[in-house]
């Protein structure tokens, strides 16, 4: 379902709102239920005085009241209201807040070539790698992130952004069927990692590009790209995806459906693996490290390396916070439900002789 927006307003001029408005069909209901007791009580009077004559009625009906239920129902009712009424979050009053976020600039450079297709890691290298990268914005705190998708050339998927969940909703569109071009280009990857970072406003003292590919195939100029990135101060946290042992990789149609192994030109199945030594060649030159879990993506490692690493200011905004005023509201509501309680609908009186 989806979130009901903020509603703002001003009272008396001052700035006021409800942060929770779809909590005021308590308040229908809490003012519909007082009604009902109310009809409902004079409906009972009415049946009483039809069967017996008025005088009669305290007689025969001893201790019987039209009002007691009727209060009750009232007092029910309003304490309802006023408790959806405080969780509606009313709002009235702001304050001015500086808050300043500190971290460190990352960009994730993902293989998304067709050897990521490969299932050595389940379900597939590349969704084990989405599945990890989700893990890692789950955990970042504060630092910004850009996402570069490569395979034979590399675009960026999304800037720098504190927004992790716009960055999860790019990473999910990651497709190597819907790639330009094929192959594994690295050092185009590096080349346009540097880039963003370089370009990113107010950026932080220690830089990261944290590298998830199986390594295979480089082509391009992988050694100039890294020294670049060296020259620039940006350490390269390598992640290797896949199994040396090697693996074929899966072609699949337009459904989806699994249609055979990729060949080669003299029809023999390729097979896909991963290039440690190459991987550990980028990350050491430019003073990161590699990381590799046999049985998936060691993105752990990786999360307690940038939590090491020293934050810089990236960015300071002026926030309005809004005084909340439910304890207004909830209080007399708690009252008048226990008031509600306590009244009897009946007191019992004996008859009169």
């Amino acid at each position: 379902m989806t979130p009901v927006e903020p509603w703002r307003f001003t009272v008396l001029g001052y700035q006021a709102g409800l942060a929770q408005p779809l909590f005021l069909l308590f308040v229908l209901a809490g003012m519909t239920l007082g009604l009902l007791a109310l009809v409902g009580a004079l409906r009972r009077g009415s049946r009483v005085r039809a069967l017996l004559h008025e005088r009669h009625a305290e007689r025969f009906t001893p201790g019987v009241s039209v009002w007691r239920p009727a209060t009750q129902g009232g007092l029910y009712g309003l304490g309802l209201a006023l408790f959806g009424f405080a969780l509606a979050q009313p709002q009235c009053g702001t304050k001015s807040e500086l808050t300043k976020r500190r971290g460190i600039d990352v960009v994730v450079a993902l293989d998304a070539s067709k050897s990521m297709l490969a299932r050595d890691i389940q379900p597939s290298r590349l969704e084990r790698a989405k599945l990890e990268l989700t893990t890692l914005l789950d955990e970042l705190k504060g630092d910004r992130v850009g996402l570069v998708v490569f395979a034979g050339d590399a675009f960026i998927q999304s800037p720098l952004t504190s927004d992790y969940s716009a960055v999860k909703l790019f990473l999910r569109a990651v497709d190597p069927e819907v790639m330009p071009q094929g192959g594994t280009n690295v050092g185009a990857a590096l080349r346009l990692s540097r880039q963003v970072l370089e370009n990113a406003d107010r950026g932080s003292k220690e830089r990261v590009v944290v590298l998830l590919t199986d390594g295979e195939d480089l082509v391009g100029d992988v050694a100039e790209a890294t020294e670049a990135l060296k020259d620039a101060g940006v350490q390269v946290l390598a992640v290797g995806v896949g199994s040396e042992s090697g693996e074929p990789i899966p072609v699949f149609d337009r459904r989806g459906a699994f249609v055979d192994y990729k060949k080669d030109a003299a029809g023999e199945t390729v097979i896909t693996r991963l290039d440690r030594a190459g991987l550990t060649a980028i990350a050491e030159a430019t003073g990161g490290t590699f990381y590799f879990q046999p049985r998936g993506v060691a993105m752990s490692q990786v999360v307690e390396r940038i939590d090491q690493m020293q934050k810089s200011e990236l960015e300071s905004r002026v926030t309005v916070r809004y005084d909340e005023r439910f304890q207004s509201f909830a209080i007399p509501g708690l009252a008048l439900l226990a008031l509600g309680m306590l009244l009897l609908p009946s007191s019992r009186r004996r008859p009169s002789p």
